[in-house]
């Protein structure tokens, strides 16, 4: 690592993930070894980033090819001379006295680094300039002739490894800008490593100039990948772990090893190992600059500099003693005079110049040079010291009026035992934050709780505090974590607890039945998203039981929870009668909010059941009273808005689903919702995709799939994992595997799951799988889903587009009797339903059997009939797909100009909507020029060797006898047998027989052989 201090340690690092780098400098020691290329190689990165430990590994290498290597260390303070030629006199050391003798050449530069010259005491003692002249011209020839002797090395060579040249004294500098200037041809390769923020303008410059005139190569360290960090500095962490430290180090491999080795709970002090390493740079510094240091460690980022002096050096107390000085800050406090402002500004600049902090342009915010290094410095920091800056650090922010969000950390860091004006502040921070940050709410909320004293007089205030807590975890993710403390909030207000009613601050008394009704109703929906349909059912209906006549507002979200859970579990029917009776309650009351969220609720449930009459009443009336909700008066509502824009989806009325999913993300965003959002994004994914934007809807679904992995639940995820994979089947080419292996893993998270979201990533996974590869396959799943031959277990609203895909399986899988059962049901639950887009579904069912019968001008009349209820409804993906499957046979049908129209059309909608799979599709299934339906019928489009085949197909000849047959391959049969259906539109073999014995061909062409 880049600030190891000893030869050892840097050895034991591991080196991760610079082998490219490695072999970079293998190639240019390469080059010196015939005295060509850069004699120089400039290694530069952030301080931690590995420069030492490359320089280690390449003295390694560079020794096992014969060279002699020397390393050395540029130690002086920056701004101060030095000792002159440190570096090179430490690099030295390291060369034995078998070298000196048997190397002249070596031995005569150990000579001149050494010896000749005056000494660093020679320089202090100049007095006139007379006299320093005589020192530069003296160190001037001392350079020229180290120079000359590095030309006489000889063969292998030398590489000369200077570490931290930002530090180099004026002498080692002149060396090297001499060498880059003058570069050698001698087997000689310098290797120098150094932070670029902390060299010296002069020694800057040199390197530029060398850098464009070639004699100096340039290699810059950049962070480290991910997979590198996991597998050699934490193997064995839990990824999520992994994925902490990565982030908080930004790929620093010290600072990685440092947090590693303070955050896992088998890390040791903070001031041994890599911690060490880093706060070693904090030694030398002056107690202003270490105050400094501290005061920023403890303001965690960026803050102004006032605010900075004012932690590192309170203000005096009322008697005129300090408030709180310390040795780190003596000579601060008194910074308000011209000679202490001064003091604190010379501190400032000392540690800017050694990049430990980093001000902006204007000089006045300062931070950290890493994000990590607040953390580190706070954890050396004995806890005294740490919780006097951070009530410092309160108090300050306190005085400028600064928000609770910002005070919130300091309070905790400097509170000493329960106080109730803390716990306010601590609230108001959760407050401030939950929106954006839930999990950091929820800390907050637990800091409040630990603050706030346990008395009965705060009671009522803790239960309150402790729901909170608890919706904010949710929010964050701890869906488990929430649904626990949950489970003890609904113990504690039970009715038999004992307590009876709380007292409110104020000193009113309150009962406990409305906060446990809330934390009911928020268990459930957390019980809910886990997958645990019973638990959420027992629980409402128990408080629904125990508490008949709850405040309105409350028993009316029992009753839509209740029916939510009914619904994704998909037993809406048992629960009707009482949203029904909700519903009727809300509208007596007038509660327009109340009222929207049971008719979403209700829409939703029958537009689900197939009543899709009853379900548009219901939804257009709660789409005009939620559109009449302001955006603040939905954020407590959003879930209306994403029962509302699926039931508008499956009306398909996608032109107001989108509407209500576009606001309804906003909402969602701003009010910190993430399961409404990922529901939203979803519901809009599907819109898209359906209305023929490909694109769009796989951004969408890749952001629902975002927001929904930290939330937990694994039906969501399964969910959100087969809408991307469907999407990503479109947006591939033809037979590209990503969509496959995607809706395999969506099936996967949902695991043995029954629910809506189970059920519908199957079905997602039945139309990923390859139709024509494994349609056995894509019936087992089906029927697995649907649970009979009928799949009476989906949803009635979707299932004529299930039936479809089942109708295509047994048709492939040679049970046409089966395909024209399956085809006719989807045409009459089609039927009933009234929705273009699932008669559409049905037709193409319809239309395939009719296809595989041979009867071309009925089934061009069914997948055109699809096609136009399809558009009806602006589904434009479907379209497009019935456009393309009938063009083929209304060519086979004798129209070829309308054929090669209805190919045009559908391949424009394609490609225009992104779907690269049905463009790839219609290039392969593209009709014959319009003269080829000339007399002679459908066959006449082929070849001569391509209708003896078709003749022999038709007499029931397999591809192989038929290469028995004609003295050809299988492949090649099987070649032509692809190229005919696609020129004829037939599908199956049977087809094509048909089409042999209609069109008349046969006779004698099939007795060849």
């Amino acid at each position: 690592m880049d600030t190891i201090a000893d030869q050892g340690c840097a050895d034991r690092a591991p080196l991760v993930g610079r082998a490219g780098e490695l072999d970079r400098l293998d190639g240019l020691l390469g080059c010196r070894a015939e005295g060509a290329g850069p004699v120089a190689v400039d290694v530069t990165g952030e301080p931690g980033i590995g420069k030492t430990r490359l320089l280690t590994e390449f003295g390694i290498r560079a020794r096992g090819r014969g060279m002699t290597v020397l390393k050395g260390r540029a130690g002086a303070s920056e701004g101060a001379a030095g000792t002159p030629f440190q570096a090179v006199l430490d690099a030295f050391a390291d060369l034995d006295h078998r070298e000196r003798a048997t190397t002249p050449a070596l031995a005569e530069l150990a000579r001149l680094v050494e010896h000749d010259g005056p000494d660093a005491s020679d320089v202090r003692d100049v007095r006139g300039p007379s006299e320093a002249r005589d020192v530069r011209d003296v160190e001037d020839e001392r350079v020229r002739r180290i120079g000359a002797a590095l030309g006489r090395v000889p063969a292998p060579g030398l590489v000369l490894l200077l570490d931290d040249l930002h530090r180099a004294d004026p002498a080692t500098v002149a060396l090297v800008d001499h060498l880059l200037r003058h570069p050698l041809r001698a087997p000689v390769l310098v290797v120098v490593a150094r932070r670029e923020r902390q060299t010296p303008p002069a020694l800057a410059s040199s390197l530029a100039r060398a850098a464009d005139s070639g004699a100096l190569a340039r290699l810059d360290l950049g962070p480290l990948a991910a997979e590198d960090c996991a597998e050699a500095l934490a193997p064995g962490a839990p990824p999520e772990t992994v994925s902490e430290l990565y982030a908080a180090s930004g790929g620093n491999p010290l600072y990685f090893r440092a947090l590693a080795h303070t955050r896992t709970p088998h890390g040791r002090a903070p001031g041994t190992g890599p911690v060490a390493v880093l706060l070693d740079e904090l030694t030398p510094l002056s107690g202003v600059e270490r105050a400094i240091v501290e005061a920023i460690a403890v303001l965690d980022g960026r803050a102004t500099s006032e605010l900075v002096v004012a932690v590192a050096a309170p203000a005096p107390t009322s008697d005129g003693r300090d408030g709180g000085a310390t040795e780190q800050g003596e000579g601060m406090e008194h910074g308000e005079g011209r000679g202490g402002q001064e003091a604190i500004d010379a501190a400032l600049r000392a540690l800017a110049r050694r990049d430990l902090v980093r001000p902006d342009e204007a000089g006045r915010t300062l931070g950290p040079r890493h994000p990590a290094l607040p953390e580190l410095v706070r954890g050396a920091l004995d806890p005294w010291r740490r919780r006097e800056l951070h009530r410092r650090a309160e108090a300050a922010l306190a005085r400028s009026g600064a928000p609770a969000s910002a005070r919130a950390p300091h309070l905790v860091g400097a509170a000493t035992g329960p106080d109730a004006a803390t716990a306010a502040v601590l609230v108001e921070a959760a407050e401030r934050t939950g929106t954006v940050d839930p999990a950091r709410a929820a800390h907050w909320l637990a800091a409040a709780l630990d603050h706030l004293p346990d008395t009965a007089e705060h009671l009522a205030r803790r239960l309150e505090l402790t729901l909170r807590r608890a919706q904010a975890l949710g929010s964050a993710g701890r869906v488990a974590e929430s649904r626990d403390l949950l489970h003890r909030l609904i113990d504690t207000c039970r009715p038999d607890s004992g307590r009876g009613p709380c007292t409110a601050p104020g000193g009113h008394p309150q009962d406990t039945a409305g906060i446990r009704t809330s934390a009911v109703l928020l268990c459930a929906f957390m019980e809910r998203h886990l997958g645990r349909y019973p638990e959420a059912d027992a629980l409402l209906r128990r408080e629904l039981e125990r508490n008949p006549d709850p405040r309105a507002g409350l028993r009316t979200g029992l009753v839509v929870e209740w029916g939510a859970r009914a619904l994704f579990a998909t037993r809406y029917p048992e629960v009707r009668d009482e949203v029904d009776r909700t519903l009727g309650e809300a509208r007596l009351r007038h509660d327009e909010v109340a009222t929207a969220e049971v008719l979403t609720l209700s829409a939703l449930g029958e537009a689900y059941e197939g009543g899709t009459t009853s379900a548009r009443t219901r939804a257009t009336e709660a789409a005009a009273l939620t559109d009449a909700l302001t955006d603040g008066e939905l954020a407590d509502h959003v879930e209306s808005l994403v029962r509302l824009s699926w039931t508008e989806t499956f009306l398909e009325e996608y032109g107001t689903a989108e509407r209500h999913t576009t606001r309804g993300i906003a909402v969602a965003r701003r009010a910190g919702r993430p399961f409404a959002l990922s529901q939203l994004l979803l519901c809009s994914a599907y819109v898209h995709f359906l209305t023929g934007r490909v694109g769009a809807a796989l951004d969408l679904a890749e952001e629902s799939l975002t927001v929904a992995h930290p939330l937990g639940g694994a039906e969501l995820l399964g969910f959100s994992r087969a809408m991307r994979a469907t999407v990503l089947l479109h947006a591939r080419p033809l037979g590209d595997p990503e969509g496959l292996a995607a809706a395999e893993e969506a099936a996967a998270t949902v695991g043995t799951a029954q629910s809506w979201w189970a059920t519908q990533a199957r079905c997602m996974l039945a139309h990923n799988v390859p139709l024509g590869q494994d349609p056995h396959r894509v019936r087992g799943v089906l029927l697995r889903a649907g649970g009979d031959r009928d799949l009476s277990r989906l949803q009635p609203s979707l299932r004529p587009g299930y039936l479809e895909l089942l109708a295509a399986a047994a048709l492939v899988a040679g049970d046409p009797a089966e395909a024209e059962r399956v085809a006719r049901r989807a045409l009459t639950e089609a039927q009933r339903l009234g929705l273009p887009v699932q008669r559409g579904a049905a037709q193409r069912a319809w239309g395939r059997v009719l296809a595989h019968r041979g009867e071309s001008a009925a089934a061009a009349e069914a997948f055109t009939e699809a096609a136009r209820e399809s558009a009806r409804s602006g589904a434009g993906l479907r379209e497009a797909h019935s456009l393309l499957l009938a063009a083929p046979h209304v060519q086979a049908a004798g129209d070829g100009p309308r054929a090669a129209a209805l190919w045009r059309r559908g391949r424009r909608l394609a490609a225009d909507g992104g779907a690269r799979m049905l463009v790839d599709l219609a290039d392969r299934t593209r009709p014959a020029p319009p003269d080829a339906t000339a007399p002679g019928g459908r066959l006449s489009v082929l070849t001569p060797r391509e209708r003896e085949i078709s003749v022999l197909v038709a007499e029931g000849l397999t591809n192989q006898a038929v290469a028995d047959r004609l003295c050809l391959s299988p492949r090649t049969v099987e070649s032509h047998v692809a190229r005919v259906y696609r020129k004829t539109g037939v599908e199956t073999r049977a087809g094509l027989a048909s089409l042999v014995v209609r069109t008349g061909v046969g006779g004698g062409q099939s007795s060849r052989g």
